[in-house]
């Protein structure tokens, strides 16, 4: 792995002619600031060289990018935030970059070092910092990304990579706002299988949930909760987010067997779940014990934790020809508790007594 500091950073900056102003309306992903960071890494130079932040513009590769044929990309997604008070913060990096090492591990991929991409954060998020929005629940998305670039036709893993970070202001990820989301149990494709590459934020992971996910929608479902592809019995994760279930004396979100990505929101909920003093479990719990609960009454609340929605209440899930019904207008209560509580120290409205943000110098 190659060490590198904040100084060796070339900044190849453009001059804009006009002042920021961003759409009113600001959909999810759709709209990216002035720069990236970028580098490369090429195994005969020793390791990661020409740290850049620069003009944000089309890359040029070959055809034969090894990327393009076998799958050797991976990705991260965490925020930015301006705080109340006008500082800037970005939620949980050195987490996000963790789980990019063991992703890049996974896929035989050069590690990074991850105290250095966080200064580079700070520094492409200072460099584009008119681009944060300040609205409420807004935020500046933040996109590190790693592909294979050898131009060379063979399954091997490669020898060069790029790696970059893009900048995307947005807005929530609901545009209707924090309402609950109806979710749809399939059991008909499968994510990810144990010992397999589930637990790693790699580009194909997503490829393939895609079906699923457009059959759920037509149905008048926003995303797709996944079952194990072993017994298609235990429940695993939604498509861009974990999953908590509260039985009435319980908060259970299933145990990272390998297959599920590690979320860092997940870890966040946690932390402040045991800190409040509920009887949190991590473990597996089976569709038909959800079922059974609604049934009898003892499911209380279902809800979604990831880095774009933060929470997620869910207020239907159907399961074959059975709908569990919560509420389509209500978010649950605990649900509504965390997002405030994890929204307030993003924001700076609250203590972040976890030491969860990273402030620009």
């Amino acid at each position: 792995m190659t060490t590198m500091t904040k100084q060796e950073i070339n900044f190849q900056l453009v001059e804009r002619d006009s002042k920021v102003v961003l759409p009113e309306n600001l959909v999810f992903g759709r709209n990216f600031t002035d720069h990236v960071f970028e580098m490369d890494y090429n195994a005969e130079e020793g390791g990661w060289i020409n740290p850049t932040i620069k003009k944000f513009e089309d890359f040029k590769i070959s055809p034969a990018a090894m990327a393009l044929h076998y799958g050797q990309a991976i990705f991260e997604g965490l925020k930015a935030y301006k705080q109340d008070d006008g500082k800037i913060v970005i939620f949980r990096p050195e987490q996000n970059f963790g789980r990019l090492n063991r992703s890049s591990k996974r896929l035989c991929m050069p590690e990074t070092d991850t105290d250095f991409l966080v200064e580079a954060l700070k520094e492409l998020v200072k460099v584009d910092q008119d681009w944060i929005p300040t609205k409420p629940g807004h935020s500046l998305y933040v996109r590190p990304v790693v592909f294979a670039t050898d131009p060379f036709l063979g399954v091997r893993p490669g020898n060069t990579y790029k790696l970059f970070i893009m900048l995307s202001p947005v807005g929530p990820y609901y545009p209707e706002g924090f309402k609950p989301v109806p979710i749809l149990v399939t059991d008909k494709y499968v994510r990810a299988v144990r010992k397999g590459i589930g637990d790693c934020k790699a580009a194909g992971n997503y490829a393939a949930s895609l079906m699923a996910q457009r059959e759920a929608k037509e149905e008048g479902y926003s995303q797709v909760l996944w079952l194990d592809a072993i017994e298609q019995k235990y429940i695993e994760e939604v498509g861009t987010m974990n999953i908590f279930i509260q039985f009435k004396d319980e908060v259970v979100t299933p145990n990272l067997t390998g297959s599920i990505l590690p979320g860092i929101t997940r870890l966040s909920v946690l932390e402040i779940l045991r800190d409040w003093g509920y009887n949190v479990s991590e473990r597996n719990v089976s569709i038909d014990e959800v079922v059974k609960s609604y049934e009898d009454g003892t499911l209380l609340e279902l809800f979604g934790a990831g880095t774009a929605a933060v929470i997620s209440s869910i207020g239907k899930l159907k399961y074959k020809d059975l709908v569990m019904k919560f509420s389509d207008t209500e978010a649950g209560e605990l649900g509504k508790k965390l997002y405030k509580e994890i929204t307030d120290i993003q924001y700076g409205r609250i203590e972040d007594r976890y030491n969860w943000l990273t402030y620009l110098d």
